[in-house]
């Protein structure tokens, strides 16, 4: 393994008797960088990242943390990381300082001198200055994560795994918690995190999608949306229900999504926006604008995923 790569996995697999949970995902994550895993719930990245953590024994493949193998090497694999799973893992009748203190001891940080500086390192972070006495049951979520974070780190790991770490949380707190894991990433800590919310993968430097067990795209944020085939307009129309429907059925018009009363229309190239409206005008639907926007990552996403479902579509009809 390369001493530049953090992560590296090719062609991993894990599968529950018939049932594949993830299947054949292959990555790498650069030293330093962070890395997203995005997709619905269901779609395989809590399996992949227990996979890369030593919790769960992959069917085939191979992945590799830091060096080491995350089949052979378990033990200095867990050694080496930080974990934050999805459900809240501290303990509630402790106060914060009492949660940091229990994971040193936990971590065997309590034999080193700085342990102080560490922990009151960690709280200065965390934003948690003037909570250190407070239960951790009094804690708000959004606290609560803040807490799990520096809980996580406070062995000072290389490597960082996030699963599903905003669940919950408000969009201020959550771009908070991002400003933390950016904060890790400038010291050189490597980061996975998994996630459903669209916006929260634009803090990533690289994004892996997952969608039914599958790693169906890979690149960076601006990458991605540049690589989206077609032209994105953005409709606002009356009755947008049923000028979904009618979209759909259009051959000029390659994806439609609805964004709340708002539908993103893909067309294969500028040109054809006067298609659109003669379409929409035709059915007796009253356009107030029609514009081109710039993709979403939820656009991209969309997208891919429509095609996977016709390419498998197609492959039952044939």
């Amino acid at each position: 393994m390369s001493a530049e790569k953090s992560v590296q996995v090719k062609q991993l697999t894990k599968k529950f008797g018939g049932f594949v949970a993830v299947d054949a995902v292959s990555f790498e994550i650069p030293k330093g960088e962070i890395f997203g895993l995005l997709g619905p719930n269901g779609a395989g990245k809590t399996t992949t990242m227990r996979m890369l953590c030593g919790i769960l024994k992959p069917t085939s493949g191979e992945a590799h943390i830091l060096g080491y193998d995350v089949v052979s090497q378990t033990e200095q694999v867990k050694q080496r990381i930080g974990y934050m799973s999805q459900k809240f893992s501290l303990y509630n009748d402790l106060t914060v300082s009492e949660n940091l203190d229990f994971y040193a001891n936990l971590y065997g940080v309590q034999s080193r001198q700085n342990l102080k500086l560490r922990l009151a390192e960690l709280i200065e972070l965390s934003g948690l200055r003037g909570h250190e006495n407070q239960l951790t049951r009094d804690l708000s979520g959004a606290w609560r994560q803040r807490l799990a974070l520096a809980c996580a780190i406070v062995h000072e790991p290389p490597m960082l795994f996030l699963d599903e770490p905003t669940a919950g949380v408000d969009p201020v707190s959550r771009r908070e918690f991002w400003e933390m894991i950016y904060t890790l990433a400038g010291r050189g800590v490597s980061v996975l995190a998994t996630t459903h919310y669209m916006d929260e993968a634009e803090f990533c430097n690289f994004i892996g999608m997952m969608y039914k067990s599958r790693l169906i795209a890979l690149n960076d944020p601006d990458s991605l949306k540049d690589e989206m085939p077609g032209v994105l307009f953005e409709v606002d129309c009356h009755e947008p229900s049923r000028a979904e429907k009618i979209l759909k059925k259009h051959p000029a018009v390659q994806d439609v999504a609805a964004h709340g009363v708002i539908l993103h229309v893909l067309l294969s190239n500028e040109n054809e926006k006067g298609v659109l409206e003669k379409i929409l005008q035709s059915n007796k639907i009253t356009v107030d604008r029609i514009e081109r926007v710039l993709p979403s990552l939820e656009d991209v996403f969309v997208s891919l995923v429509n095609k996977e479902n016709r390419q498998k579509l197609r492959t039952e009809i044939d």
